[in-house]
């Protein structure tokens, strides 16, 4: 599995976006209930979110997230950065190392 920080950006007023969150936040957990979120929240100021994420592919992960509430009501970009957790706390070993 690759490790991914997505930032996702708010491209609507957020009048328009929180009637969206809870289908939002619905969505996220088949991510969760994947293994493949580890934890996610809204940034601040509340511009957007991030979401600590890891999958097979960037590719399958941008697949994923072309599924969002957000992406299919067009009001957010998102950012994938892959990165290499080689130093991390003993509490998320399991989830690295892919269990």
């Amino acid at each position: 599995m690759l490790h991914f920080v997505v930032e996702i950006t708010f491209t609507a007023e957020f009048s328009r976006i929180e009637p969206i969150v809870p289908e939002h936040r619905a969505f996220l957990q088949i991510g969760y209930d994947r293994g493949w979120l580890l934890m996610s929240g809204p940034k601040n100021p509340r511009d957007g979110g991030m979401v600590i994420a890891r999958a097979p592919s960037k590719a399958e992960l941008e697949a994923f997230f072309r599924d969002d509430p957000y992406a299919k009501a067009g009001v957010a970009t998102y950012r994938f950065v892959e990165f290499n957790p080689v130093k991390r706390a003993a509490l998320v070993e399991g989830w690295c190392a892919g269990a």
